[in-house]
Order: C-alpha cells, then sequence, then structure tokens
C-alpha cells in the first residue's frame, strides 16, 4: 500500500511540474509576442493532459480565449479532406494512382507536359505541378463562398475558363518530378469528393467524418454556425496591411493595434476553411492516434492510417499523405500547421507516445510552431 501511495503521489509531482513548466514557456511565449488570443490544448493518452488560454477571442468586448470557441483552423483543414478522399479509397471508389480526369467533368492537364497525368496521390503529396495564380488571393471575401467550389475549379483549369491561366496556374516541372506545396490541388480533391459521392463536399464531412467524432459544432461554412461563438480574427494595424490588397478587404474595424477581420472565405474551401473548436478536432486528432478509431466509431482503417502516416515523396522527408512530418532533434510528430489572415493553427501528435497538441492563436504572427516544438519536448522528457 505505501508503494502504491509512492508512486501515485511520484506521478502527481511529476506531472504538477511538467504542467508549470508548460505554462512557463507559454507564458514566455505570450509575454514576448502578445498576440491577441492564444488557446492550446495537450492530448495524453485521449485525455487532456493540459491547457493553455492567454488574452481575448473579442478584443472589444474582452471575451476570454477558450477551447470550447469556433475558429477557421487555415490549412490543417488539408488533414479533414485527406480523411475523406481516404475513406473513397478504402471503399475502392477511388483508386490513388488514377488520372484525376477520371472523376472530373473538366480536363485537368499542365500545358508543359499535357500527355503527363495528374494524380489523386500527387495532389496529396503537393506533386502534382499545379499552383496558385493571382486569383486563388482574389477570392478572399467577406462572407461565404459565392461562387460553387465546380464552377472556381472550371474556371482555374478549363482552357476557355475565366482564371485559366497557361503560365500561372502551373510549374514548369511535369507532375510527379517535383514537390511544391499547393492548394489549388486541395480543392480538386474536395471536389472529387463531391463527383464521386454524389453529394456536395461539406455533406459528405458532416455525414462520414463530424457526425461519427461528435464535432456537432464545427462546418466548413460560416452560415452552418453560431457566429456569436466564433473567435474575432486580427491583423496587425500596419500601414502594410490597410494597403494590402489581400488584407484590406477583409478589414472591418480598427480594434486597439489591431485590424478586426471579418468572416471570410474563399472559393477554394477545402484547402483552409474547416471551422471548429480545439475540443472537437482533439476528438479528430484522437482517431487518428488510435488507429483511426473515436469511441467506437473507425473513420480510417488501421492500414490507411499507417499509409498516411508514412513518407511519400522520394527526397523529401516531410510529405505523407496530406499530413506531414516535423522533425525535431531526435523525436518526430505528424500533424498540419494553418495560416491565413487573423489566424494561426497546428495540430501535431506522435503515433507512438499517443501525446497530441492542438494550437489556436487569432493572429497570424509569432513564432508559435517553435512553442508547438517545446511543448512537446517537453512531454516526452
Amino acid at each position: 500500500m505505501f508503494v502504491l501511495l509512492f508512486l501515485v503521489n511520484e506521478s502527481f509531482s511529476q506531472n504538477y511540474e511538467i504542467k508549470n513548466s508548460l505554462d512557463k514557456i507559454s507564458n514566455e511565449y505570450t509575454n514576448r509576442k502578445k498576440p491577441p488570443g492564444l488557446a492550446i490544448t495537450v492530448i495524453k493518452d485521449n485525455k487532456v493532459f493540459w491547457s493553455y488560454k492567454y488574452g481575448y477571442s473579442d478584443i472589444e468586448k474582452k471575451t476570454a480565449m477558450n477551447s470550447d470557441l469556433i475558429m477557421n483552423i487555415a490549412s490543417v483543414s488539408k488533414t479533414i479532406t485527406t480523411t475523406a478522399i481516404l475513406q473513397l479509397w478504402e471503399r475502392g471508389a477511388v483508386n490513388l494512382d488514377d488520372d484525376i480526369n477520371k472523376y472530373l467533368n473538366f480536363k485537368v492537364a499542365n500545358p508543359n507536359h499535357p500527355k503527363k497525368i495528374i494524380t489523386i496521390k500527387q495532389l496529396l503529396t503537393h506533386s502534382s505541378s499545379i499552383t496558385e495564380s493571382v486569383e486563388y488571393g482574389n477570392s478572399y471575401l467577406c462572407g461565404d463562398p459565392v461562387m460553387p467550389l465546380s464552377d472556381w475549379l472550371k474556371n482555374y483549369f478549363d482552357i476557355n475558363g475565366k482564371f485559366y491561366n497557361e503560365k500561372n496556374n502551373f510549374h514548369p516541372w511535369k507532375p510527379g518530378e517535383n514537390y511544391k506545396y499547393s492548394n489549388i490541388a486541395f480543392g480538386l480533391l474536395g471536389l472529387i469528393v463531391e463527383e464521386v459521392s454524389k453529394q456536395p463536399f461539406n455533406e459528405y464531412c458532416k455525414k462520414n467524418i463530424m457526425l461519427p467524432l461528435k464535432m456537432d459544432n464545427s462546418s466548413w461554412f460560416i452560415n452552418d454556425l453560431d457566429t456569436s461563438e466564433l473567435v474575432k480574427q486580427y491583423a496587425k494595424a500596419s500601414e502594410d496591411n490597410r494597403n494590402s490588397e489581400w488584407v484590406s478587404k477583409l478589414i472591418k474595424s480598427q480594434i486597439e493595434d489591431y485590424f478586426e477581420l471579418c468572416n471570410y472565405s474563399f472559393y477554394n474551401y477545402p484547402d483552409g476553411l474547416f471551422k471548429t473548436t480545439i475540443t472537437e478536432l482533439s476528438h479528430f486528432m484522437i482517431a487518428m492516434m488510435n488507429e483511426g478509431k473515436y469511441n467506437n466509431h473507425q473513420i480510417l482503417k488501421p492500414s490507411t492510417v499507417s499509409e498516411m502516416l508514412t513518407l511519400q515523396v522520394k527526397d523529401y522527408d516531410i510529405q505523407g499523405l496530406g499530413w506531414k512530418k516535423i522533425n525535431y532533434g531526435t523525436f518526430s510528430f505528424w500533424g498540419h500547421s494553418g495560416r491565413d489572415p487573423g489566424v494561426r493553427t497546428h495540430m501535431y501528435f506522435n503515433p507512438d507516445t499517443k501525446i497530441g497538441i492542438i494550437l489556436f492563436q487569432n493572429n497570424g504572427e509569432g513564432s508559435t510552431i517553435k512553442l508547438v516544438e517545446n511543448i512537446y519536448s517537453l512531454m516526452i522528457e
């Protein structure tokens, strides 16, 4: 009995020390960077081990930042889109090595290499040779997208389309020959999900990902949410932002040292417009830490999760299927980061230690990935 009590007390003492250290490094970051708001949660063994909050989700109303408020997670959204396409792959509805044109009603081809096919796997691994032209940034507007995903992508890739540009929509290298991050590629993945499942992409995700994972307050679209629960997004009140073609059209008002931005969107929404809470995103991360299973719901097979978290691109030791690997010192973790006007997000975990970290910041600045790395370093020590 004495030994058991000693071990329990020792474990409690160790956890107390770790949590104090986590508080300390987080406070050091916020004291130095002073973001509008920051929330972090560490998951260990499928439970919340530690959480941290700082500042405001709404500066004007002095609403405290917390893990149950909804925020746009930017490119962390790509992990949701990846899950959707891999679910269809599991069912045999798509083949990752297929020409994507098999699933589309318009043709996608790099004009520099018109006979070279672009595959679903290349979309997932940023090796498709597709890039963003200025039209991608131009599509950022307040409110939900005013153009359907299919129309946007057809206009972008069809040679007679409004946004087609032979030079600016593609890299000069062959599909599969190189590696370059592509947002547009994930719009195409979302459209393939639509075409194959015969339903809008957002509805497919709700039925097959969000409902099983109890993500009841999550959505791709603003109009589906209680906007009073949305975290306000802020950009520094600088002349650069005031004059920026990209940011200036999103400015709603100035609050102290920040511009408050509107709730905005863009047409290519499967690449970066998922809105959720840290609490609900942790359900998704826990599923991935447990070979695709959350509670009694299996959203991906263990073999699929294993393949997803396997390096896929030769000579690049960071890219799985949709997910990215970060190597930090003697350890590594898988996940994704996100950054957009007024948004900075991270979701990373290690499948062996089952330690995961989610961070939301309602401003796009600061060395948040370094903070994530330092938190994980403390956890494994």
